[in-house]
């Protein structure tokens, strides 16, 4: 039964501020209106200030986080609460709570008792890194534990695309941000006795002055430089074994994939984000028969576009002679968007079958991937 709309956000602040906490997501729009954010996500950290509240938000181009307590806490999550989200949803360790605002602007509110444990929020526990906690790249670009996951997850995937790596490697990075899985990778394999090359490549200018003096506190300017340029655009001036693209918007995955194939890159490791594309295409024609009733609902049709998308990513790089895996890259608990594609050049000719399978997956849903059309077409 719909209630007050301002009755249930009051309940669901009440749930973000509360220690019991252990995710929540805030999404959609209401109907004739637009938030300034495409998605906020909040959990609880422990930090060595104490416990902090982590907001990650993003206005569809890239995610911003920060960590508050307190005062700062509250007058964050009033000033998430007052964007006109469609949809909430909230877990605590005793119970999940489902906010969804109505074409008439009220709320309806779902409940159901909890399934899960509490997390532990402790990020001091003991765990094996492949990068040590003290090293001095985390003095420099911040070491709480939310990230130091993340370069251990980034570093073993890299240590599984190269479980024997070469004496000497080149690396290119492409939308690396303020870059620090490009130094992640640089301190791992520079421990592994590797020669290795990077050059990151981030649109902002910025951005690559930020990163151009990271790299000389770190004492790696030599080996770790930085390019202000688009992804399909940019100029590189190595040929690189290794391209990384680690969360590229939408096409800007594509573009990546499409450099490295040209590039004739021996590895590729891509963990794509936000798959607009493929998803306008759902939605501008009705879906085969039998899967309309798949497609109906907005939030299945994106989540199919997802996997298609990166199906068809990957089923384009065999066409080309890659071989490839899909895996998780970081666990779904601290981020929605955790696979990768993990490819290495076979230099294996596609067989009739991959053609056919192909030709008939995309034929079949009418779409044309991005990364079809910047390589030309594999179907010829």
């Amino acid at each position: 039964m719909p209630v007050k709309l301002d009755d249930a956000l009051a309940e669901v602040r009440e749930l973000l501020l509360d220690p019991g906490l252990v995710r929540a997501v805030a999404a959609g729009r209401r109907r004739g209106q637009t938030p300034s954010l495409v998605r906020a996500e909040l959990r609880p950290v422990t930090l060595k200030g104490g416990p902090h509240l982590q907001i990650v938000t993003s206005d569809g181009a890239r995610p911003h986080t920060r960590n508050v307590a307190g005062a700062d806490a509250g007058a964050a999550v009033d000033s998430l609460l007052a964007e006109p989200f469609g949809n909430w949803h909230v877990e605590t360790g005793e119970a999940t709570v489902q906010l969804r605002v109505t074409k008439k602007g009220d709320a309806q509110v779902h409940r159901a008792t909890a399934a899960r444990e509490a997390p532990d929020t402790e990020h001091d526990r003991a765990k094996e890194y492949l990068l040590d906690p003290g090293d001095p790249l985390f003095d420099v670009i911040g070491g709480n534990a939310a990230k130091r996951r993340q370069v251990d997850a980034f570093l073993r995937a890299l240590a599984a695309t190269l479980p024997e790596p070469p004496a000497r490697l080149d690396v290119v990075d492409l939308g690396c941000g303020n870059a620090y899985l490009t130094f992640a990778a640089h301190r791992y394999l520079t421990g592994l006795g590797v020669d290795v090359r990077i050059v990151g490549v981030d649109v902002r200018e910025d951005q690559r002055r930020r990163n151009t003096e990271v790299a000389e506190r770190l004492g790696c300017a030599d080996k770790v430089r930085f390019v202000a340029g688009t992804i399909a655009g940019a100029e590189v001036d190595l040929r690189p074994d290794l391209v990384l693209a680690l969360h590229a918007c939408d096409t800007a995955t594509d573009e990546a994939l499409a450099r490295a194939v040209r590039w004739d890159a021996r590895w590729v490791l891509a963990a794509p984000c936000c798959h607009h594309d493929i998803a306008a295409q759902l939605r501008a024609q009705p879906a085969p028969e039998p899967y309309p009733l798949i497609t109906r609902q907005g939030i299945l049709r994106e989540r199919l576009a997802d996997v298609l998308t990166d199906a068809l990513r990957a089923a384009i790089l065999r066409l080309y002679g890659y071989k490839v895996e899909v895996v998780e890259f970081v666990d779904s608990k601290h981020t929605p968007r955790n696979l990768m594609l993990r490819a290495r050049r076979a230099d294996a000719p596609p067989t009739v079958e991959q053609r056919a399978e192909y030709a008939s997956l995309t034929t079949q849903w009418g779409v044309r991937p991005a990364l079809e059309s910047l390589l030309s077409s594999p179907r010829e």
